[in-house]
């Protein structure tokens, strides 16, 4: 998730650390990191992942031509592009994939989103909050819409009220989503910025949070050793996501063995998606499900808030 760095510029500067760190944050749900972020500076475009292979971006466009309304070919498209800093073709990509589902609210707001980084001079144009609005009408609980109405708000001078909407969403935020840190910097900044007090508001909507799920002997996913992650920083991107996919899919294997175990499943989703891997995510929720039905209500309002297709 974009964040605003002052209450007049535009919303940009997704944090960049690097894809190991993510998916390690996303295994022992310890990370706050930018929206859907992925790698450091630039990403390596033979390092997209689509159907859990290697694809570069000319094979997910190749792709996604060959069914003008195959909604979740797009949407892979959609998201390449978006992380190389191509947002106007990430737009095109997701305008296209909302022809093929028009019900899917996290389309919607991946349009929004790609729609505000491609302005060079509008900090919230007309045709964001479109599809920022389309997303809350098909979805009030859709994350990133909220976060950029409340940015809107924001620009617009109405400071506490964007607070007051980031902060609701705070309260929704499961413990270790993506967007988290970004979020609570965001409030911080922005009543810094104009005077208004944020550690009481801060105090009293992390209070009314959900808590994070608790690692016992049963259920704990190991991570990687500290070796291993100092190693990941000397790796090029595309060593990097390897180990990343390692990792991800050793704790799907362990989840495999022991499917009775709903936190980490939450897991998995996260590292997906943290992976741009939105169908593996969606197949790992309906697999939760199906080894856990009494925990089918948590499991998918936090699918939900991690932004997994339905």
């Amino acid at each position: 998730m974009a964040e605003p760095t002052d209450s007049g510029q535009k919303a940009g500067g997704i944090s960049r650390i690097g894809l190991v760190a993510l998916v390690v944050g996303a295994i022992i749900v310890a990370a706050a990191v930018g929206y859907r972020a992925l790698g450091e500076g630039e990403a390596d475009q033979d390092a997209i992942i689509a159907d859990g292979g290697p694809a570069s971006i000319e094979q997910l466009k190749a792709a996604a031509e060959k069914d003008p309304l195959n909604a979740g070919a797009w949407q892979e498209l959609g998201f390449a592009y978006y992380e190389t800093g191509q947002f106007s073709e990430a737009v095109r990509a997701y305008r296209q994939a909302v022809e093929g589902d028009d019900k899917n609210a996290v389309l919607w707001s991946s349009l929004g989103e790609a729609r505000l980084m491609a302005s060079e001079t509008n900090p919230m144009p007309s045709a964001a909050i479109t599809a920022f609005e389309k997303a809350i009408a098909l979805d009030p609980t859709d994350a990133r819409a909220r976060y950029f109405l409340a940015v809107r708000k924001d620009l617009s001078g109405d400071h506490q009220g964007a607070i007051n909407d980031w902060l609701a969403l705070l309260k929704d935020t499961p413990p270790g989503a993506p967007w988290e840190q970004n979020l609570r910097q965001t409030i911080e900044q922005v009543g810094k910025i104009n005077n208004i007090a944020t550690d009481t508001q801060l105090a009293a909507a992390d209070s009314a949070r959900p808590k994070a799920p608790q690692l016992t002997a049963g259920n704990a996913i190991p991570g990687p050793s500290r070796e291993q992650i100092a190693a990941a920083g000397a790796m090029a991107p595309g060593e990097q996501r390897e180990m990343a996919e390692g990792m991800v899919g050793s704790l799907a294997a362990k989840l495999r063995a022991n499917p009775a175990n709903p936190d980490g499943w939450v897991m998995l989703m996260r590292s997906r998606m943290t992976l741009g891997q939105p169908d593996q995510a969606a197949q790992a929720l309906k697999d939760a499900i199906a080894a856990n039905p009494g925990e089918a209500e948590r499991l998918t309002r936090e699918a939900a808030a991690l932004g997994v297709p339905n």
